[in-house]
């Protein structure tokens, strides 16, 4: 590998080891603003404020692993001076680990991010506007027509059907 292209390789992993090491660190403190160029990114994450932080929290460990990756990745290339293919397989491992980890990262994040927001968006569940009592308390509450709320009373209409 030539000596220039092992020293610009060493530098963007340490570049990019330093910037995921620092992005990590603050995405784990809860320190890291909500903003549109750093950080976990998805529209899930950027919706509300309690989803970026958590997107972040959770994609902390791996970008923080990736950054460690690029940090020794790229020191790794800066004292490795000898030819061969010692520094391409280096460089190939360290630039291949960075960029997964950190996908890896990203996309634990947003999974993070849409689960929160399905969880604060769910529906609540129904409540009795029925005929409670007895043994249907065990059951759930049932409507007038003795079917739980939200349900189609397909006994009800069996039984019209068949009386009509």
């Amino acid at each position: 590998m030539p000596t220039t292209l092992r020293l610009v390789l060493a530098a963007l992993l340490l570049l990019a080891g330093a910037v995921l090491v620092v992005l990590a660190a603050l995405g784990a403190s809860g320190k890291l603003p909500r903003n549109r160029f750093a950080g976990v990114r998805t529209p899930a994450s950027l919706r509300t404020a309690d989803a970026f932080v958590l997107a972040n929290r959770v994609a902390a460990g791996p970008l923080g692993a990736a950054g460690l990756v690029g940090l020794v990745g790229g020191s790794a290339l800066f004292v490795t001076g000898r030819g061969g293919a010692m520094p391409w397989v280096l460089g190939g491992l360290a630039l291949i680990g960075t960029v997964v980890l950190a996908g890896v990262g990203g996309s634990l994040g947003a999974r993070a991010a849409e689960v929160t927001l399905a969880e604060q968006t769910a529906e609540p569940a129904p409540t009795c506007g029925g005929v409670c009592s007895g043994c249907d308390l065990v059951a759930g509450c049932r409507d007038a027509t003795g079917t739980e709320p939200g349900s189609t009373p397909t006994a009800a209409r069996r039984s019209g059907d068949a009386a009509g």
